[in-house]
């Protein structure tokens, strides 16, 4: 069954050529605005990575990457998932010290997706990584920095207004902060994606924290590698989208695993077998900054701030033939 969502009465908010330039204006802005709030330097990293390394991530772990032979070097290559891991050693490597971080260009293939309004085969975001301290590993910082994320995005929001005055949406400053267990508790007979909607159509803008581990229920809300955010410290940003009539997650973030979390994680995800793979071993033997991290959706981020039904509206990728009929009916443009 097809899951394309056709607004009523839905009309393009800008033409083709004034979409191209508005894009490129909120990539350009928030990147000054998010690098500047949390004191980011951009740095070039890798499309993909090899298997061995443990550094691709594993997302929800049924998602297969895509891989190829490299001849010239006799090993296999996977295309990133997201930068979750690499970003944590590139700080080490590079010599950032406590409360500098990084942040890169991220694209990814992730062929396993379920195609909608939201979700395309090809990702495009900005991961970040940032240096904390043991007296930070807290939530009260966690919290902080997602302020500090939405203020950078609200800024970015209203001075596109300003550049291109037929937009309309508006992005609420304020963050409520809920637990998943919470998010159980108040609404028991809702799927966990339904709840994060009923929530955020609330609230505007949320945070829905403690991802990963199991609810009272004993289901986890939602899957989260055990590897790299503290299920216990971590997120996702949503914001209320009202072309579409729903909650859309943003960014994924968290403060990382520390030797103790990964420990605990990992046994509970029955994982215990990537112990032995480099990075790990770096981790679980203290040699790895203390962080905090996530990833930004940069076509998601573009389709809330122009007001578009479709995330093939503002990024290049490919359809069913279905999706692509619908979209063609109701005026939806797909690049």
């Amino acid at each position: 069954m097809n899951k394309v969502f056709v607004p009523q009465g839905y009309r393009p908010p800008l033409d083709a050529y004034n979409t191209q330039k508005a894009i490129a204006y909120i990539k350009q802005t928030f990147q000054e605005e998010f690098a500047s709030a949390l004191n980011l330097k951009r740095v070039s990293a890798p499309l993909f990575v090899t298997e061995e390394s443990g550094l691709n991530d594993n997302l929800n772990g049924y998602e297969r990457p895509v891989s190829f032979d490299v001849p010239a070097i006799g090993v296999d290559a996977q295309v990133v998932h997201s930068l979750a891991k690499w970003k944590r050693l590139a700080l080490k490597r590079y010599g950032f010290s406590v409360g500098n971080g990084l942040y890169t260009d991220m694209n990814a293939i992730r062929r396993d997706e379920e195609l909608d309004n939201l979700h395309s085969i090809y990702v495009d975001q900005w991961d970040w990584e940032k240096i904390i301290t043991p007296e930070t590993r807290n939530e009260e910082y966690l919290k902080l920095i997602v302020r500090s994320i939405v203020g950078a995005i609200c800024n970015t929001n209203e001075n596109l207004r300003v550049r291109f005055p037929q937009l309309t949406p508006e992005l609420c400053r304020e963050v409520s902060f809920v637990t998943t267990q919470e998010l159980e508790d108040r609404y028991p007979d809702l799927t966990a994606s339904e709840r994060e909607s009923a929530y955020v159509k609330e609230h505007k803008t949320a945070f829905i924290m403690q991802i990963g581990g199991k609810l009272r229920s004993g289901k986890p809300h939602d899957g989260r590698a055990p590897d790299y955010d503290d299920w216990k410290l971590n997120g996702d940003l949503f914001f209320w989208n009202e072309t579409l009539g729903r909650g859309v997650e943003i960014s994924s973030m968290g403060i990382r695993v520390d030797p103790d979390a990964m420990d605990r994680q990992l046994t509970l995800a029955g994982c215990d077998d990537r112990r032995t793979l480099p990075f790990h071993k770096m981790l679980l033997n203290g040699e790895l900054p203390l962080t905090i991290g996530g990833g930004i959706g940069q076509s998601r981020l573009c389709m809330l701030m122009l007001g578009c039904a479709h995330i093939g509206e503002v990024q290049s990728s490919i359809w069913d033939s279905e999706t692509v009929r619908i979209c063609e009916e109701n005026g939806i443009p797909l690049l």
